[in-house]
């Protein structure tokens, strides 16, 4: 473990104020002795950074899959008040709202026997991936405002999918508060083709099957069963939330003075919540959510389609669990010394794990927490999990989000060959679609921590308790 950081608990870290100049909280941070020795220096600085941001409450917060991001660290959470504290694209990253969506089928493994490749193969083509993937769908830019504002329902109102599936969403599938006008005519231009694409990088199409239950209790309430097969949905914004990002960055990098923000780093690049430049970057940030929505939404509806022709399942029986964001800044009450209190909590690569009763969760599983889902890297398990009260009171309902990369994507490709991962996968019965066998290389089991440890850490500290475990059966890379 680094110099200077503190262990506080088992699987407790904090970074005390002074690691880094300005510090106005410690910081704090989940990790093993195991995923230590993965731990960057970079990102311990970049968490201490984020303590230097006016207005941040208690600490600034980081999961196991912490590793070095934009400005804050990949796995940090940090909330800020909402007088005196700002909100920064690098709290939420360029890709707005990538997340994660779990549906369920009524199929079992032996059901997908010699025709797996097949399935694949149609889900490859229903889904439009890779870097620039453009969907058939077209819309005008008057409806791309519409996407913006009302994100999932606009897609279900179209008949992409069912209205049930908006009340197993985080936020129903739309934040309050998009702003289509604070989105460039350029971030439109790169959106407008791409609704309904999966993208690339980490993203994915995974079909999966239900490998072991931990808790029957949290299975039964999210209708999750062992060998029933499953696929999850990763992605988001698309060009259209990478170009929000990019576009207010530099507003903000050009507010600093005017607010008199001084910074370690200006990739913190920020200004107070409840000002022009805040609120109009919340605005743009919620409509690129909403858009993310709409996105998965789409992705899900054409999978199901695919599913529903080749077995002879109805639609409504592949069942929407649920949809969790990974990279946002949100309005939230929480407990601040003891009484709520309205804070900005910005999550980038952290999910939202609200516990048992918590607001803003789906009435029929208040009594065991949010869905939470951390995804695998292809070759290994993906999990469901369910948000805690301890979660409420220490890291602003907030858990990991996946397993978090080791090796950068450059070398991955140094180190990884991709045909030969794709056929290493095949013979463990996972079979791989990818535009370019380079995505892969990218994207391999080893770039990645792995994830059974990532989620043994937040499980044993209480961040989310861990419900089923999921095996990768066949995987759409972008």
């Amino acid at each position: 473990m680094l110099e200077g950081i503190n262990k506080i608990g088992d699987l407790e870290w904090e970074v005390p104020i002074g690691y880094v100049a300005n510090m106005r909280v410690p910081g704090r941070f989940f990790l093993s002795r195991a995923l230590a020795e993965t731990l960057e220096e970079g990102a311990v600085r970049q968490l201490a950074n984020v303590a230097t941001l006016p207005g941040i409450v208690k600490h600034s917060l980081a999961m196991p899959d912490i590793h070095w991001g934009y400005g804050f660290p990949i796995g940090g959470v940090a909330a800020f008040d909402m007088t005196e504290g700002v909100i920064s694209p690098g709290g939420v990253g360029f890709d707005i709202n990538c997340g994660v969506r779990l549906i369920t089928t009524p199929l079992s493994e032996a059901d997908l026997a010699g025709r797996k490749r097949d399935l694949i193969e149609r889900l490859f083509a229903a889904v439009p991936t890779g870097v620039g993937a453009k969907s058939t769908l077209r819309v005008s830019n008057r409806e791309l405002s519409e996407v913006m504002v009302n994100g999932a329902r606009w897609a279900v109102e179209r008949g992409f999918g069912t209205g049930a599936d908006l009340a197993r969403c985080e936020e129903e599938g739309a934040m309050p508060g998009a702003d289509p006008d604070a989105v460039s005519a350029k971030a439109r231009q790169r959106g407008a083709p791409q609704l309904g694409t999966l993208g690339a990088g980490n993203h994915f199409l995974e079909i999966q099957v239900v490998k072991e239950i931990v808790d029957p209790e949290a299975a039964r309430v999210f209708g999750i069963v062992e060998g029933q097969v499953c696929f999850m949905v990763h992605c988001g914004s698309r060009g259209l939330g990478h170009q929000v990002a990019t576009d207010h960055l530099r507003i903000l990098e050009s507010a600093l003075g005017k607010y008199r923000i001084q910074l370690p780093d200006r990739q913190l690049a920020c200004a107070p919540v409840d000002s022009p430049e805040g609120r109009a970057y919340y605005g743009g940030m919620a409509s690129a959510a909403n858009y993310a929505w709409a996105n998965r939404q789409v992705i899900m509806h054409e999978a199901r389609k695919v599913f529903a022709e080749m077995y002879g399942i109805d639609y409504d029986e592949m069942r929407l669990v649920y949809d969790v964001a990974h990279n946002v800044a949100k309005f939230e009450r929480h407990d601040v010394d003891g009484a709520q209190a309205e804070v900005c909590v910005h999550r980038k690569g952290a999910t939202r794990a609200f516990g048992p009763g918590a607001p803003g969760i789906p009435h029929a599983y208040a009594a065991v927490g949010q869905p939470v889902l951390i995804p695998g890297s292809m070759g290994t398990s993906s999990y469901l999990l369910h948000g805690t009260t301890t979660a409420m009171q220490k890291t602003w309902g907030s858990t990991c989000h996946g397993a978090g990369r080791v090796l950068s994507r450059s070398k991955a490709k140094k180190e990884v060959r991709g045909k030969e991962l794709r056929l290493q996968l095949a013979e463990e019965g996972i079979l791989v679609r990818a535009s370019h066998d380079s995505v892969l290389a990218e994207e391999a089991p080893e770039v990645y921590k792995p994830s059974h440890e990532v989620v043994r850490v937040v499980h044993e500290a209480g961040l989310s308790g861990i419900v089923a475990r999921l095996n990768p059966l066949g995987v759409i890379k972008g």
